[in-house]
């Protein structure tokens, strides 16, 4: 059973002093602008907080638990005002999708992971109760999106947090609002930071059979002999990238689709990046709804990010190129779909025991 309260929020709500607008269960939700205008949400617990771009494609800028950082490191000082992503590419968490999706391929025109990442959203709340699971927070919100002549959904973005937790919940629900079927592709594009010696734990082989390579460079990322090369070395032996113990390796970036990943009985999965501290971040859904998983590595002088398990419906190759894959959705007319990921940081102690449950799949 849930029971809860429901506070919409209005762009006027926020000013450049931080201030306290709902407390419960001992979570609270801050209030504030930053200099460039974005307003945001600090959803905050006895751990640590998230801080929520409510109306800005509902993307988490940051993420800190029990003092350690899990965004990637990159040159935004703040979030900007932005129409895609890479304009203000400098968080820990976005929607990526909708009716498109990953890297346009020369045959494209659609932006950079689609239409989602910073869209202006209609609505935001912060929402706190109980639910099965106990006491929560949560900021929600809604996007309409309606083209003449083509499509027409609305989007129902959520982050959840609990009290004394280290783990969130991201989710999405996308509704079909058309008369028609709508594309979806949708990827939950969560950029934890790079982690010198960090060892990536998962659900199948590093092996070229279930860890492959991804050969198919866009055209934004530079290219040279000894990058091919590495290419070609990771493609054979992709065991190469389970330590993160040569960043050097991934100037450029270096991608990677998992493939034949172990499950419970109801598909659920899990994905572990465990640091030399002995502490990790973590990132469990449900492989029904996301039948795809992407790593994508990048450490440089301007940014470092182990994105080391994206859950998504299709790969990150651009809309024709998922389309003759058969990775495209084909949603119809009045239906929706929804999406669910929990997340997080985890001690020391709950890191050894994800490990085993991860190996025991």
């Amino acid at each position: 059973m849930i029971a809860s309260t429901k506070v919409n929020l209005r762009k006027t709500f926020f000013g450049e002093a931080e201030h306290v607008i709902a407390s419960h269960g001992g979570m609270s939700a801050s209030l504030f602008r930053y200099e460039t205008g974005i307003e945001a949400v600090r959803l905050k617990n006895e751990r640590g907080y998230l801080v929520i771009l409510p109306f800005m494609g509902q993307m988490i800028w940051d993420a800190v638990f029990d003092g350690v950082d899990l965004t990637m490191e990159n040159m935004f000082s703040m979030p900007r005002p932005a129409n895609v992503i890479v304009e203000t590419y400098g968080c820990f968490a976005f929607h990526s999708g909708l009716l498109t999706n990953g890297c346009p391929g020369p045959t494209d025109t659609h932006p950079l992971h689609g239409e989602m990442p910073c869209a202006e959203m209609d609505s935001a709340a912060i929402e706190f109760g109980h639910d099965d699971e106990g006491a929560f927070m949560a900021i929600s919100g809604t996007r309409e999106y309606v083209m003449g002549f083509g499509a027409h959904y609305i989007a129902r973005p959520r982050v959840v947090l609990r009290p004394d937790a280290t783990l969130f919940d991201i989710q999405m629900n996308v509704e079909n609002l058309s008369g028609a079927a709508m594309d979806l592709m949708y990827m939950c594009h969560v950029n934890f930071a790079f982690c010198d010696g960090a060892q990536i734990i998962q659900p199948a082989g590093f092996t070229p059979k279930d860890t492959i390579v991804r050969t198919e460079v866009p055209a934004h990322v530079p290219r040279n002999p000894d990058y091919d090369a590495f290419l070609d070395t990771l493609a054979q032996n992709p065991a190469a990238m389970e330590t993160l113990d040569e960043p050097h390796r991934y100037d450029p970036e270096q991608v990677f689709y998992i493939r034949n990943a172990k499950t419970d009985t109801q598909g659920n999965t899990a994905y572990l990046m465990r640091r030399v501290e002995g502490d990790g971040f973590h990132i469990a859904y449900n492989t029904n709804d996301f039948p795809k998983t992407v790593r994508w590595i990048l450490a440089n002088q301007d940014q470092k990010v182990a994105a080391f398990a994206l859950p998504s419906t299709c790969e990150p190759e651009g809309f024709n190129a998922e389309t003759a894959k058969g990775n495209v959705i084909s949603l119809p007319s009045g239906e929706s779909r929804n999406f669910s990921v929990r997340l997080g940081y985890m001690t020391p102690a709950e890191t050894d025991a994800a490990q085993q449950a991860i190996r025991s799949l």
